[in-house]
């Protein structure tokens, strides 16, 4: 077993993938560029279960980096080459990779990296790098075995735990699930089908829901390294795109768009949001504006990632999250630790063989997400119907989803709290109509002789430590943070003052007194 493995039986010929400049790139091509980047790594000492880091955008580099660290037994740990050089350098540090690949858009991350002393880099070019060596074909190393619990990836995630945390998903955890969700229900994704890949790959949902199911059953991706509305439309018209999966914020934006020439979404077979609930709001106004409905998936990254989607030979229903996949079981447990009753809301646990085993080196986060037999308690509460679909209701915990990215309030605070001029501060989301949610930070300014910080201050000190969709959206500068009898932060409170349930942020580095 090995997850590259997943494009071996493709015909040669068949296109894999398509790069922002429109090139295609075959499966065979594919076949013969991964194990040329299998032996680079072999050459510089990459062994079975060294993890690799991968900094790229999305572009058929990636691809080939990712799937040649797999194919050598290695660990991928795929980094967001939007966060600040700190926040990688903390992540590189945490899962001790022994190589960083860098790909487009990630050599003035890598360079600064290096300034910080981080591990050599190797440099895997742009999209030309996965047809290297087309023209013969060379066998390169043969293909490392590897084991169903043996390591395949590391994701970063603020998952169901707390702080981010690297997740660790094996080979038979992501496997599992692109058969879990090519057997699901309803016809799913066939080898004619060309996936949009919009959502980074360095994104669980990218990753693996969008293009590990399309290399599982031989469909080409086109790859995105920017998200523009207006030429996402004309791309997805221009090059047959016939299925569309992303976070409630792209067809947000795509609904919203300026009209395109002809008809953009004449070869759309279906979309798919997912990665934060999908508001009522978008939902109609995708349908107002393209005639079709879009239909809602659940999942989280220690999933790998799909749970639940919808059935798409039945009328799609509004709030619905679907039903389990094949061989997933999940239940709704009550605040007791019981069984939900029928009709009431409770958290959801999953079991199957896509949960994974538990968080990278920190054994009291795994306790905490894992069951002593295997339930993986995500944090979400969900009611289910009578027919089995269910729908999120709520979450348990303070994780805030900004366009799909968990954020979790401790690191926010925790980076704010550093500032000189800062002496407390609370992290709240606030619901926002394009991105789910916002970052929406109170805080209490130091008693100092030095000048207060000003919003904008604060903004480019967030920016300098984390990633730009971690920073506050809004700041409030309060006298003092409401906490309870045993000193515990009521963050309720907070949010029952601004109406954040129903309001919305600005959208913008903003600053208010209260």
């Amino acid at each position: 077993m090995n997850l590259a493995g997943i494009i071996e039986p493709h015909p040669g010929e068949a296109p894999a993938l398509v790069g922002a400049s429109g090139a295609a790139v075959t499966y065979g091509q594919l076949r013969r560029a991964v194990p040329a980047l299998q032996q680079r790594l072999v050459e510089a000492g990459i062994g079975a279960a060294d993890r690799v880091a991968i900094i790229s955008a999305n572009d058929p580099a990636f691809v080939v980096a990712y799937l040649a660290t797999l194919r050598a037994g290695a660990v991928a740990v795929p980094l967001n080459i939007a966060s600040p050089p700190a926040e990688l350098q903390r992540q590189l540090a945490q899962v001790d990779v022994a190589a960083i690949l860098v790909g487009p858009g990630g050599d003035h991350v890598a360079g600064a990296l290096l300034g910080r002393g981080a591990t050599p880099t190797m440099n895997i070019g742009a999209g030309e790098a996965a047809t290297r060596g087309t023209a013969t074909v060379t066998a390169g190393p043969e293909m490392v075995e590897r084991a169903a619990d043996d390591l395949a990836a590391l994701l970063f995630t603020a998952g169901t735990a707390g702080a981010p945390r690297a997740a660790m998903l094996t080979h038979g955890n992501l496997l599992a699930n692109l058969d879990q969700v090519h057997r699901h229900p309803g016809p799913g994704a066939q080898a004619s089908d060309r996936l949009l890949a919009v959502l980074p790959l360095c994104h669980i949902f990218g990753l693996n829901a969008v293009l590990g199911e399309a290399l599982f059953v031989g469909a080409s991706v086109l790859l995105l390294d920017r998200f523009d509305p207006a030429r996402t439309l004309d791309l997805i018209a221009e090059h047959g795109v016939t299925i569309l999966v992303g976070a409630p914020n792209l067809f947000a934006a795509l609904a919203a768009a300026p009209a395109a020439a002809g008809e953009p979404m004449r070869s759309v077979r279906f979309a798919f949001s997912g990665a934060a609930p999908l508001s009522s709001e978008i939902a109609d106004a995708w349908e107002k504006r393209f005639g079709f409905a879009l239909r809602q998936g659940y999942g989280l990254t220690e999933a790998s990632p799909v749970v639940t989607t919808a059935v798409m030979d039945e009328p799609a229903r509004r709030g619905s999250i679907g039903i389990p996949l094949p061989e997933v079981e999940v239940r709704l447990v009550d605040i007791d630790g019981e069984e939900a009753l029928a009709g009431d809301p409770g958290e959801i646990w999953v079991r199957g063989p896509n949960v994974f085993p538990g968080y990278w080196n920190d054994a009291d986060a795994t306790q905490a997400a894992l069951s002593s037999d295997g339930w993986l308690r995500t944090g979400d509460i969900a009611v289910v119907a009578d027919d089995g679909e269910l729908a999120i209701v709520d979450r348990a915990k303070d994780l805030i989803i900004v366009s799909g990215f968990n954020v979790y309030p401790a690191e926010v605070e925790e980076a704010l709290a550093e500032h000189p001029g800062v002496g407390e501060v609370a992290v709240i989301g606030d619901v926002d109509t394009r991105r789910g949610e916002v970052v929406h930070a109170f805080v209490v300014r130091k008693d100092t002789e030095a000048a207060d910080p000003t919003a904008a201050e604060l903004t480019d000190w967030c920016r300098a430590r984390l990633a730009r969709y971690k920073c506050p959206s809004q700041y409030t500068f309060v006298p003092s943070l409401p906490h309870g009898l045993a000193g515990k932060l009521l963050r309720r409170s907070l949010r029952s003052a601004t109406g954040s349930a129903t309001g919305s942020a600005t959208g913008s580095a903003t600053g208010s007194e209260a």
